[in-house]
């Protein structure tokens, strides 16, 4: 009877050293997943974009939506050797909906709303942008939106589903106080898009979206 309650003791005491173990990996496992996680949100959320941008093209197409879907095509295809090459599921992304016609922009990443600074405080002074308009206040629009960019070279510009073209925006990396104030050169399904140029101008290195902009109509 002693003998088979000492091997009784020892069995519990070698599961409780397993299961000790097993929990400290699963903490370590998880602490690098949390990091990652944070990369793949922003690629999924800009590949999500640019797939419901092609969605609304292709239910209202008209002369230029050829060429905008096989930029767009491009951009996801570069966003999938990004998510392959951060461990994130490759072609993972928010999908637009489409409805009546129109596209709805897929949900922003999920985190809380940046607020919009109060009416008392004094604007964010960011540096202009080559080329740009001056930094006078300008309205703030679109408050929690995320940007991403479009593939399309030449000057800057910025795509818009709400704003017609020809309006001027301007949009403050909060991240880094960076920004840049361009025209709407064409139509997607989110608040802002910017083309290469234009993005180049706000992004921190190796990122593809903003998670933290303020956006204004100043024109």
């Amino acid at each position: 009877m002693s003998r088979k309650k000492t091997l009784s003791r020892k069995k519990k005491i070698s599961l409780l050293v397993g299961a000790a173990a097993l929990v400290g990996g699963t903490a370590v496992v998880m602490t690098g997943t949390s990091q990652a996680s944070v990369a793949c949100d922003g690629f999924a959320t800009a590949l999500g974009n640019n797939e419901a941008f092609i969605a609304g093209q292709r239910s209202a197409p008209d002369a230029q939506s050829e060429a905008r879907i096989a930029n767009r095509v491009a951009v996801i295809e570069q966003i999938k050797v990004q998510q392959k090459a951060s461990g994130c599921r490759v072609g993972e992304g928010g999908k637009g909906v489409v409805a009546g016609g129109a596209v709805q922009a897929p949900p922003a990443v999920k985190t809380p709303p940046v607020k919009a600074p109060p009416a008392k405080t004094p604007p964010v002074k960011a540096p202009p942008a080559a080329g740009g308009a001056g930094n006078g206040a300008g309205q703030v629009v679109c408050p929690g939106s995320t940007v991403t960019l479009f593939n399309e070279e030449g000057a800057p510009g910025a795509s818009s589903g709400q704003f017609p073209i020809g309006t001027t925006l301007r949009v403050t990396n909060l991240d880094n106080s960076k920004s840049t104030t361009v025209k709407v050169t064409s139509t997607s399904a989110s608040c802002v898009l910017l083309n290469n140029a234009a993005f180049e101008q706000v992004r921190e290195p190796g990122k593809f979206l903003i998670r933290k902009a303020r956006i204004e109509r100043v024109g």
